[in-house]
């Protein structure tokens, strides 16, 4: 099998490999059904019946949200597998969009049992498409391509554009609309993007065509029965839950969820770091790896407060109203992406022209600088909160402000701890190193989820106290990560020799790899 890695020369979509054209656009859509429904959540599962919603307490409200976007991001490790293993990174995000489609059209049915098993839907859709088409991103360059970098940032451009429409067009509609119509769409955005990437699929030529380490056929049959009985089960727990034969606490659940997801996370990286054949040289660069992985977590633990407490405190603590016309809560969230596309090419010059210049800063260095921007912005919520304990409704601006440091902490830490993953990783476990890396975002986002049900809209006096606690701990973790990043700088540098031979795999002075 041959996994084709473009050259230098393909500079086909504003000077990148042309392939990246197909997953931007690809990745755009689907972020656009994701984020439009991801800023409702919360908002429909706290909203009273007779606004038509779920009138759920914030704390579970705000739980369930942690495990469903937890969830989206975990179904990245065996979608990252799958892709490895059976169908490979093409085929593995055409059929994730596929029924990411589906769960967003069951959401857009009146109903609670829909709206459930649409929501298992979309994260079962986006485990499959989200690892391996970021995998495939990577794939596009050869290990000393500078524009790595580059072209994951313009790759996250494209995820924030999606967001963008996402929020206007989904917001817009559930308030003037209703949920359901929101909800569907994000239907209608990813059936653009799966109309887009199949037109285009050509341009990523054999980029995740096949799976670089196939099963053989007795393998691969156990495994597709495997996967059957797990969704059969997913089945028998879902509708003895929608019955009434299971009751769960949503709070406890979360609890028990960031624990275990936790344990699987350390499990995996041990597994792969120890039983894996690696040599000394890739051993280190899972070390530095793993040191991105530690930020990313604390990072998305206070970054998606955004869909959940900091989307209420948009919608009961900030004055919305301009004249006459009241600004749909789920818009705030759009602040995030707009700075980001603002913001994204003049972060992607920026890493090519210190490049240039031979001022490289490390992986790690970066992700500790975003991580420490990021705990700025609950500096100013502290004292946006401060304003809202005290009876009056906050202005808007606080909220803008908070989104504009959280995405330059993002732009420092996001893309590039993507592009860390592609160049750190060994080659022949790229899809299942991303898989592993997502797990980061799964963290986070449930722990967010339990922390942000202490953030109760009725209850602002104790919400000072609680951001200022958030900032604290981040800074000090951001800290830390710099002061080993000083070690773990050196080991990164090991991803520019050339890569290792390795038994079924043979690498060419212009990196195309080939793999038995």
């Amino acid at each position: 099998m041959t996994t084709k890695t473009f050259m230098k020369n393909d500079t086909g979509f504003w000077g990148h490999p042309g392939g990246l054209q197909t997953l931007f656009f690809t990745e755009m859509w689907e972020r656009m059904s994701y984020y439009g429904m991801r800023a409702l959540l919360v908002l429909y599962m706290t909203a009273s019946m007779q606004e038509n919603g779920l009138a759920i307490t914030v704390a579970s409200a705000t739980a369930i949200y942690g495990l469903y976007t937890g969830a989206v991001y975990f179904m990245g490790l065996p979608g990252g597998w799958i892709a490895d293993r059976l169908i490979g990174g093409q085929r593995a995000v055409w059929y994730g969009g596929i029924v990411i489609m589906c769960g967003h059209i069951v959401l857009a049915i009146p109903g609670d049992h829909t709206f459930f098993i649409g929501l298992i839907l979309v994260v079962l859709g986006t485990g499959l498409l989200k690892p391996n088409i970021g995998a495939m991103v990577g794939q596009l360059y050869s290990s000393e391509d500078e524009r790595r970098d580059s072209g994951y940032t313009l790759y996250y451009m494209g995820i924030n554009i999606g967001s963008i429409i996402g929020y206007f067009v989904c917001g817009y509609l559930q308030t003037n609309m209703g949920w359901h119509w929101a909800f569907g769409a994000a239907a209608v955005g990813m059936g653009l993007g799966l109309i887009q990437y199949r037109i285009t699929l050509p341009k990523l030529e054999s980029v995740g065509q096949l799976a670089p380490q196939p099963l053989s056929p007795q393998a691969t049959r156990i495994s597709w029965g495997v996967i059957v009985a797990f969704l059969a089960a997913l089945a028998l727990v879902s509708f003895s839950m929608m019955t009434g034969l299971l009751t769960i606490n949503p709070v406890s659940i979360a609890q028990y969820v960031a624990m275990g997801i936790t344990a699987i996370f350390c499990f995996y990286y041990a597994a792969i770091f120890f039983f894996s054949n690696l040599n000394g040289d890739e051993k280190k660069r899972l070390l530095a790896l793993l040191l991105v992985c530690i930020a990313s977590i604390c990072f998305w633990a206070g970054f998606e407060q955004a869909g959940s407490s900091l989307n209420l405190f948009g919608r009961d603590l900030t004055d919305r109203m301009i004249g006459t016309f009241e600004i749909p809560a789920a818009w705030f969230l759009s602040a995030n992406s707009i700075f980001l596309v603002i913001l994204s090419p003049f972060f992607a010059a920026l890493w090519i022209n210190l490049s240039k210049r031979m001022i490289n800063p490390s992986y790690g260095f970066k992700s500790a600088l975003g991580l420490i921007i990021m705990a700025t912005g609950f500096i100013v919520m502290f004292f946006a909160a401060q304003f809202a304990a005290s009876g009056l409704k906050v202005a808007p601006y606080w909220l803008i402000a908070t989104y504009f440091l959280h995405t330059v902490g993002e732009l420092c830490l996001s893309p590039v701890a993507l592009s860390a993953v592609s160049k750190l990783s060994p080659k022949r476990m790229a899809g299942q190193m991303m898989g592993v890396f997502v797990l980061t975002y799964s963290i986070g986002n449930v722990v967010a989820g339990l922390l942000a049900g202490n953030f109760d809209p009725e209850k602002p006096a104790e919400m000072p106290a609680l951001y200022m606690q958030i900032t604290l701990f981040s800074i000090a973790i951001g800290i830390v990560i710099f002061l080993l990043a000083l070690k773990t700088r050196h080991w990164e540098k090991l991803a520019e020799k050339p890569e290792d031979e390795h038994p079924g795999a043979v690498i060419d002075a212009n990196e195309p790899i080939k793999q038995g």
